[in-house]
C-alpha cells in the first residue's frame, strides 16, 4: 500500500505542478474577463434568483433550481471544508487559506461557464426530468465520444467511489472520541447511504435539500461565535494569511510553491470549480434560462470557500492548536480547535456535524456517478445496481483505510477530472458568454429571462429547448 501510496503522490505531483494549476487559474482569470466579472457584477442577481426558487414545489421526477443547487452544495460541503482545511493550514501554512480564497473567486466565473453549457446541453428525459453535464456536451457537441466516455467514466468513480471513501474516512475519524469500532461506522453508514441511493435522483435531491441548509448555517453560526469571542485578533490572524501567502514558514516544506499548491487542491476539492461535477446537478433543474443555473452554481463556490471553508480557517488559526508540519492535522485538529473554545463537548458536536456534513456528501456524490452511468445507456438499471453495491462497499472501505492514500488517490482522480472538463469549457464557453449577454439583455427590459436557442450561432447538441 505504501508503494502504490508513492506512485500516486508522484503522479500527483506532475499534474498538479505544471497542468492543473495553470490551467485552473488560466482558464479561471479568461473567464473572468469575458464575462465582464460575473462574480462580482452578478452578485445581486445570484441572491434573487436563489431566494426565488426556495420552497418551489416539484412534480413527479423534476427537479427545481433550488434542489440542484442543494445537491451541488451537498457534495462541495463536505469533509473538505473541515478536514481539508485544516490539513492545508498544517501542510502549507495559514498563507494556504489566502491560495483558496483566489481560487475560489476565479472559480466562480469557471463554476459559472460550465453550469450554464450544462443547461443549454441537457437532456430531457420526460415527466419533468432532465440529464446532462461534461459528458453530454463533449459527446453532442464537441462531437469526441471517446473523451465523453473517459470523462464520464472518471467521474463515476471520483464521486461514486473515491470521493465517497473520503467521507466515510472522515466520519470514522470522527467518532473516535465515542470509542466507536471503524467497521461498525462504516456499516452504519454504508445503510444509511443505500436507503437514500436505491430511491434514485429525486429521493437524493429531497435530502440534500433538506441536510444542506441546515447543517451549514450551523457550522456558519459556531464559526462567528468564535470569532466573536476572538475578536479583538481577528485582525492579525488576516495578516497572518496575507503574509504568509508569499513568505510561508520556514516549516512549509517546499516556501510559496507548496503553499499555492496546497490552497489550490484543497480549494478545488472543496468547491470544485472546473473539476466538471456541479455541471451535472445544473443540468437536472428545470429552469427558464440556462444563465439563472450558471449563476446559482457559481453563487455556491461562494457559499463553500468564502464561508464554510473560511469558518474551519478561523476557527483553527484562532484557536492556535495547529503547528504548521505537526502530526496534529484534519479533523483531529478541527475538533481540538472547537473544544479549545467551548469545551469538550464541542469536540462531540464537531463529530455530529461531520457526519452530516460527510454524509450529504456521500448522496450528493452519488448523484453525479448516476446521471454518468446513465450516459453509456444500455442496461442501465443493472448497471446502476452494481454500482450502487459498490458505492456502499467503498464506504465500508474508506472507514477503514489509512488518510494519506484516501486523500492522495482523491487528488489524482481529480486532477484527471478537472483536465477533461477544462479542455471542453475552454473550447465551448464562447457559448456561455453569449447566453449571459441575452440573459442581461432581458433583465434590463424587465422581464423574467426565457431562453430562445437561436441566440447562438449553431444549434449543435442542443435538445432541450428545442422541444420548449
Amino acid at each position: 500500500m505504501e508503494i502504490l501510496n508513492s506512485i500516486i503522490t508522484s503522479v500527483n505531483d506532475v499534474i498538479w505542478s505544471y497542468i492543473l494549476i495553470f490551467c485552473l487559474v488560466g482558464l479561471g482569470i479568461w473567464f473572468t474577463l469575458k464575462t465582464g466579472f460575473v462574480q462580482l457584477k452578478m452578485l445581486p442577481e445570484m441572491l434573487r434568483v436563489i431566494s426565488e426558487g426556495a420552497g418551489k414545489m416539484t412534480k413527479e421526477k423534476e427537479i427545481s433550481p433550488f434542489q440542484a443547487f442543494c445537491v451541488s452544495t451537498a457534495s462541495r460541503v463536505g469533509v473538505g471544508n473541515i478536514a481539508g482545511v485544516a490539513i492545508a493550514i498544517v501542510t502549507g501554512g495559514p498563507g494556504a487559506v489566502f491560495w483558496m480564497w483566489v481560487i475560489a473567486f476565479f472559480g466562480c466565473a469557471t463554476g459559472f461557464v460550465e453550469s450554464t453549457l450544462a443547461q443549454i446541453y441537457k437532456i430531457p428525459m420526460g415527466n419533468g426530468s432532465f440529464l446532462g453535464g461534461p459528458a453530454y456536451y463533449i459527446k453532442n457537441v464537441l462531437g469526441q465520444e471517446k473523451i465523453a466516455k473517459l470523462f464520464a467514466i472518471l467521474i463515476s468513480v471520483t464521486f461514486g467511489l473515491i470521493y465517497v471513501s473520503v467521507q466515510a474516512n472522515t466520519i470514522a475519524l470522527s467518532l473516535d472520541g465515542f470509542g466507536v469500532n471503524h467497521m461498525l461506522t462504516g456499516l452504519i453508514v454504508a445503510a444509511l447511504a443505500g436507503i437514500v441511493v436505491f430511491g434514485g435522483l429525486n429521493r437524493v435531491a429531497k435530502v440534500a435539500e433538506m441536510l444542506v441548509p441546515i447543517m451549514a448555517g450551523i457550522y456558519i453560526l459556531a464559526a462567528i461565535v468564535v470569532i466573536i469571542m476572538n475578536i479583538s485578533v481577528v485582525p492579525d490572524i488576516f495578516a497572518l494569511i496575507l503574509h504568509d501567502a508569499f513568505n510561508p514558514q520556514a516549516a512549509v516544506g517546499g516556501g510559496i510553491g507548496t503553499a499555492i499548491l496546497t490552497g489550490v487542491k484543497r480549494g478545488l476539492f472543496s468547491n470544485e470549480a472546473g473539476e466538471g461535477s456541479v455541471p451535472n446537478a445544473a443540468a437536472t433543474a428545470n429552469t427558464s434560462h440556462p444563465v439563472k443555473q450558471g449563476l446559482i452554481q457559481s453563487f455556491g463556490v461562494y457559499v463553500d470557500t468564502w464561508l464554510v471553508c473560511s469558518a474551519t480557517a478561523f476557527i483553527v488559526l484562532l484557536n492556535g492548536c495547529y503547528t504548521v508540519g505537526g502530526c496534529v492535522t484534519g479533523i483531529a485538529l478541527a475538533q481540538a480547535s472547537l473544544a479549545n473554545s467551548f469545551g469538550i463537548w464541542a469536540s462531540d458536536f464537531l463529530a455530529c456535524m461531520i457526519f452530516l456534513f460527510a454524509f450529504s456528501s456521500i448522496v450528493g456524490n452519488y448523484f453525479y456517478a448516476e446521471i454518468n452511468i446513465s450516459f453509456f445507456g444500455g442496461k442501465t438499471k443493472r448497471n446502476l445496481i452494481i454500482f450502487r453495491c459498490l458505492m456502499v462497499v467503498m464506504v465500508i472501505w474508506g472507514s477503514l483505510a489509512e488518510l494519506g492514500i484516501i486523500w492522495n488517490s482523491a487528488d489524482l482522480f481529480m486532477g484527471l477530472l478537472s483536465i477533461t472538463n477544462l479542455y471542453a469549457i475552454s473550447r465551448l464557453g464562447k457559448y456561455a458568454f453569449i447566453a449571459l449577454k441575452d440573459y442581461i439583455s432581458q433583465r434590463r427590459d424587465g422581464k423574467d429571462p426565457t431562453f430562445d436557442p437561436s441566440v447562438l450561432p449553431d444549434d449543435t447538441g442542443i435538445y432541450a429547448w428545442k422541444s420548449r
